[in-house]
């Protein structure tokens, strides 16, 4: 087996395993999680991932490496805005905190298994048709000049949701969490929970947002093992980092900035080779790095107005 091969394999147990540990051990019982603990979560998160980019370094190539770095970094600044919609909906069903980790982690395998069908999907359309990652830096260009022109949405009407409705039509639910299960029986009718139709939001709001992260990360590499795994450890470690910045995240008023700056140069770049211009992955890590710092510092130095 080459290295790649072994470092798959590797991450298989890597993912397969804590998910396992989260939920039957460390998280059996529903409990709100704290500030202390989702910090060490994150750390874990971002170690184990600075950890496997640095495997790749070792064992597959620099060029890989570099790749997989860039492409984490920008899956993990979508996530920001993707965190920002999931609180909504927590507050929009007045969740309580002890049940936010439970409809994280299961919103979260959800999303693990819908993306590795868009990225399985996107790789054989891009390995039978090249020309659809133009596509994809139009989609990017879009998305970025749109993010940089509108302002963030701090309140959605979900009673409008099509998710919604669409589920109470073919489900029957309740407006209980029913002590944090997804359904149960009564009088011989099985009913599901507004626990359970939390969860279903949560996979629709990471579906809406794969369709701007996934052509991202295909913009940086098309080496499906890159564009899986870094998509993979950025939304595993979600859950700890809504855990930690819930409440300061609004604080972080340009990221949203920083954000767009990231999807319109990888746009850009997409089409640079047409024009004869070439970037190395470690100039792209730098831009994104810079933009993703730059943001962060100009939230501080210049907060947001309430």
């Amino acid at each position: 087996m080459d290295a790649q091969t072994i470092l798959t394999i590797l991450f298989g147990v890597i993912v397969v395993g804590f998910l396992i540990l989260d939920l039957g051990f460390f998280n059996r019982k529903s409990h709100k999680i704290e500030f202390k603990a989702a910090l060490l979560q994150s750390i874990f998160w971002i170690a184990i991932s600075l950890v496997f980019g640095f495997l790749i370094f070792l064992f597959v190539s620099k060029e890989v490496a570099v790749e997989f770095f860039s492409a984490y970094v920008t899956e993990k600044m979508l996530s920001v805005d993707n965190l920002f919609v999931i609180m909504l909906i927590f507050s929009f069903f007045n969740l309580e905190e002890k049940y936010h980790h439970k409809a994280l982690f299961w919103g979260i395998l959800g999303a693990i298994f819908f993306r590795a069908i868009f990225i399985g999907v996107g790789a054989y359309i891009i390995h039978q048709f090249f020309w659809v990652l133009y596509i994809f830096g139009a989609i990017l260009l879009y998305t970025g000049i749109k993010l940089l022109r509108d302002k963030k949405e701090e309140h959605i009407n979900f009673n409008e949701n099509k998710v919604i409705k669409f589920a109470h039509k073919i489900l029957p639910f309740t407006n209980s969490h029913h002590n944090g299960k997804f359904f149960f029986r009564e009088n011989g009718k099985f009913y599901f929970t507004s626990l359970f139709m939390i969860v279903l939001l949560v996979e629709a709001t990471d579906i809406i947002f794969a369709v701007d992260s996934i052509p991202a990360v295909f913009a940086i590499s098309q080496n499906i093992f890159v564009v899986f795994t870094s998509n993979i450890f950025a939304i595993l470690g979600l859950r700890a980092l809504f855990f930690l910045i819930e409440n300061i995240l609004h604080k972080f008023h340009h990221l949203q900035k920083g954000l767009a700056f990231i999807l319109i140069f990888i746009g850009l770049k997409m089409f640079a080779p047409l024009f004869g211009i070439h970037l190395h992955s470690l100039v792209s890590f730098g831009i994104i790095m810079f933009a993703l710092f730059t943001s962060i510092i100009l939230s501080i130095v210049f907060p947001k107005k309430i």
